[in-house]
């Protein structure tokens, strides 16, 4: 509560004239941790329940009549919430360091905006240099149904020297997923370029293992 005040904006809870609630403070606090490290996931995971669930609150109509709030379907207040924590990722990813936010907006946006989900996941990917941001956005692509553009994105923002080894667990998986056992296969020989072998060892086992199951359960193999 000491901490000098920053000039930046980003992340910084909005003046309302709306009554203060309980939480204001947990709030101001968490939005204070995420301006020091936007991509702190569990600051931004307590930050989106308090506002999905004020967004969730104003679109039933609390403290309006209560008549109107019992009428509103809840998929709409399930929206608002959505769009809520939508603009909060969106507010966050201002600052140039922050990755995460833009993965979970694209969480958001992976149904019904496909071109600016790719373009959030590699944005996502081109600010983070430990390739944590690649690899969950290839696990969010593939569980979306697109390993096709999960290997579009691994592929050209990949670097098995630096990057975390998940990476490579996700596109083998693309990769089966696509029906492309070859390019699975370059994908587990690129574990070689890894500087710590010991730490991929069990990893790439595993992998080899996963595609020769794999390809055994293709007709005529």
């Amino acid at each position: 509560m000491r901490r000098p005040s920053s000039a930046s904006t980003v992340g910084a809870r909005r003046p309302t004239s709306a009554v203060r609630r309980g939480d204001t403070l947990h709030e101001d606090a968490l939005r204070s941790m995420l301006s020091d490290d936007p991509n702190n996931e569990r600051a931004f995971a307590a930050l989106a329940e308090i506002v999905r669930r004020r967004a969730a609150d104003a679109d039933a109509g609390h403290d309006a009549d209560p008549l109107t709030a019992e009428a509103l379907d809840p998929s709409e207040r399930e929206r608002a919430a959505d769009l809520a924590v939508w603009a909060l990722g969106e507010e966050l990813a201002g600052n140039p360091r922050a990755w995460y936010p833009l993965i979970e907006v694209a969480r958001l946006s992976v149904r019904d905006d496909h071109e600016g989900t790719l373009r959030r996941l590699r944005t996502a990917a081109e600010r983070d240099p430990s390739g944590r941001a690649l690899a969950e956005a290839l696990l969010l692509l593939r569980e979306a149904g697109a390993p096709v553009d999960a290997l579009g994105l691994g592929v050209g923002h990949w670097h098995p020297k630096d990057h975390d080894p998940e990476i490579a667990r996700q596109l083998v998986l693309a990769a089966i997923e696509s029906g492309r056992p070859l390019e699975a296969s370059r994908h587990i020989a690129s574990l070689d370029l890894y500087r710590d072998q010991r730490a991929v060892a069990e990893l790439r086992e595993e992998l080899v293992r996963v595609l020769a199951q794999a390809e055994q359960a293709i007709p005529g193999t």
